[in-house]
Order: structure tokens, then sequence, then C-alpha cells
């Protein structure tokens, strides 16, 4: 003890009180450090029976809540309480929409539309009802008692023989024209990658401001090369998504321009939506390290381009 006060007092000056006491410090805080271990292996319970009998009643009390719950579904739409059969569109009430696993406000929204616009004419008029998912429109399309193709309003030479009396005379009543029933409006599928804001607006749920946006992305991709890539436009509800995917498509020859990466400066790569800035310039540093990239695969070692942003970048890669 004598050598390590010696030892202390010429290494830290300090005098003989101040050597106790530093060594009385240290004591103190070598015991606090200590003191929770020893504290937890003298004092802290083991593990009883009625410890494990006790977390066995909780398990068992838990499994009992959890048969209790109902079984999560999807939002909205329910399995069918009642086996798919025939029907006709133009009779169902709203329960029986339900029964076939419509929710409320869905099988409402049906009959507003019969009472508005009148009666289904043919199967597929019942897919435009907006907010009617295109897989649950599959399931239900083989029951519609319903024409597969939309009537026409004459067939070929022959017409429905009508009496004269019957046909309402333009010139006697001016607002004859103006009273006629319309003719019901059937949107032709289009080509996501040609349509304007002003075509895209004839879709249920697409205004001027999701129009825009949709083309400035379609722009900024350079094109949509897959129906999905729909589903990264900010600001598209699930169902106007599903309603593009019905009433648009992609040319299957189209390729969209491409990216030539042992060309292309950071600036021009990081335009592109999938690519970020860190990217971008990670990529040209990699080029200019170890030389052009070989093939397009190549670009995956850099460390920045991850399998699932090079499956995305893929189609818009060129050497």
């Amino acid at each position: 003890m004598k050598k390590l006060k010696y030892w202390i007092r010429r290494n830290f000056s300090f005098s003989q009180r101040e050597v106790d006491a530093f060594l009385v410090l240290v004591v103190i805080m070598v015991l606090l450090t200590v003191a929770p271990f020893l504290f937890n292996r003298l004092f802290s319970p083991g593990i009883t029976n009625s410890t494990v009998s006790d977390k066995q009643l909780l398990d068992s009390l838990v499994a009992q809540l959890e048969s209790k719950l109902p079984v999560r579904e999807q939002p909205g739409y329910n399995e069918p309480s009642v086996t798919l059969h025939l029907f006709n569109p133009n009779q169902l009430t709203v329960e029986e929409w339900q029964a076939f696993g419509l929710p409320k406000y869905l099988a409402q929204r049906i009959l507003n539309y019969r009472n508005k616009v009148g009666d289904f004419s043919y199967k597929a008029e019942l897919g435009k009802i907006y907010g009617l998912p295109d897989s649950v429109f599959q399931k239900l399309y083989p029951y519609i008692q319903l024409p597969e193709d939309r009537p026409k309003k004459y067939s070929g030479s022959q017409r429905v023989a009508q009496d004269e009396s019957s046909i309402p005379n333009p010139s006697a009543n001016s607002n004859w024209s103006n009273n006629r029933p319309k003719e019901k409006f059937v949107l032709a599928p289009f080509n996501i990658n040609t349509a304007d804001t002003t075509k895209l607006k004839q879709i249920r749920g697409i205004g001027s401001k999701l129009s825009a946006r949709i083309v400035k992305y379609r722009n900024g991709l350079g094109g949509f090369h897959s129906m999905a890539q729909l589903q990264e436009v900010y600001g598209l509800q699930p169902e106007v998504v599903d309603s593009l995917q019905k009433y648009t498509f992609v040319a299957k020859a189209y390729a969209p321009p491409q990216l030539n990466i042992n060309a292309a400066t950071s600036d021009q790569l990081k335009m592109h939506p999938y690519i970020s800035s860190n990217v971008a310039r990670a990529i040209v540093a990699y080029r200019e390290q170890h030389g052009e990239y070989k093939r397009v695969e190549d670009v995956q070692q850099v460390k920045l381009v991850t399998a699932e942003l090079f499956d995305k970048l893929r189609p818009y890669l060129a050497l």
C-alpha cells in the first residue's frame, strides 16, 4: 500500500491527505459499480412454481380472448354469405348485394346508378360502377344474366315494327329532341402512354390535378412499362388505380426510352424518379473508378443500387 501511495504522490503531485481521499473515492466508485450485480444475485427471486403457474394462467386467458375476437377481413368487402348463383343486377336489393359480399355503401351506389341512369343492359356495364374492384366484378361476371355485348339499337336491316302513330313527330313537338333518351356513354380502353389529361379525366375519380400528376410522373419515367407502376403515382386511391387498370393499357410492343449508364451524367441520371442524387453520383463514381460498364447488370456492383432498385430500373437502362 505504501508503494501505491508513493506512486500516486509522485505521478499526480498529491499531498498525503489527497492521496488518502483519492483511494477512498476509488473504493466507493468500485462498490457503486458492483452493487447492482450483487443486489440482483442476492435478492432477486428465482422462478418459482407459482410464477410458472401464473404465466400459464395468463397464456390461457390470452388464448381464450383471441379465440373470441372476430377474424379481420379486407375492409369493406366480405366473403359471400350465400352461394353465388345466376342473378339479374336490375332486380337485386341492397341486402341481396350485401349477401354477395359487397359493402352496404357500394350496394346502395349500384341502386342509385340504376335509378339515375337506368337498368343495366349488358354485363360490362356493371363494371363501370365506381369503387367496384375488378377482382370482385370478375367473380360476379359469370353469374350475371345479361348479354355479353352491348345491345345494338337496330339489328342489321331488321327494325322493330312500330305503329307510325306512336313515333313522335319532331316538327310537332319542339322539345322532342331535348327529351329523348340519351345513349349511354361507354369508355373504350386507351393507351396510358399516349393519353393526355383530357382523356384521363374521362375516368371517374380523376380530375385536373390527378391527371396532370399522372402525365408528369409518366414523362419523368419515360413511360409506363407496366400497369403496376400506376400505384406509384402519389395520391391515387386504390379504386382509381383499379379503374385505370380496367380502362387503360400499355402497348405490348412499347419500350421506354433508356438511359446510357456509360454516358449519362449524374445530373441526367437523377432526373429519373427512381434515381436519387446519391445513387446518381455513386453510379458515375463507380464508372470513373472502374471503367465503363460491360453489362447493364454490372450497375449492381454499386452498393447503393439494391436488387429491388435494379429490378425497377432495368427497363430504363442501356449501354
